[in-house]
């Protein structure tokens, strides 16, 4: 039950973020749900292998290329899902940005209600 409100607080990050954003766009509240589950797939099995292929640039870099680690797991989201899109590497690493911000602000609510 818990994973299901999450998935659906992650959708609507998405939905609130495709308002916001003029380099987003979510066609409808499924596609936005279609795309927290497909992120958050993306994010267990992809994203492993690309951070274990990018760390040399990543100590380098001091951990910011993680950014745009995170902007390609969007920009491959974008891809694999017809109503989703998203403009450009700048849009996908701002998004990926204030994805994570608006992910924390809602799971800090639920962590609170198990109190």
């Amino acid at each position: 039950m818990k994973l299901i409100v999450k998935l659906l607080l992650n959708a609507l990050a998405v939905v609130i973020l495709s308002k916001i954003l003029s380099g987003v766009y979510v066609e409808s509240y499924t596609t936005a749900i279609l795309v927290a589950v497909v992120l958050s797939l993306l994010n267990l099995l992809v994203k492993p292998f690309l951070v274990i292929l990018t760390l040399p640039i990543t100590i380098v870099t001091l951990g910011l290329f993680m950014l745009v680690v995170n902007a390609l797991i969007i920009l491959l989201a974008d891809k694999l899902i017809d109503g989703f899109s998203v403009s450009s590497i700048w849009i996908a690493i701002l998004f990926s940005v204030l994805l994570s911000i608006l992910q924390s602000i809602f799971h800090s609510f639920l962590k609170e209600e198990e109190k």
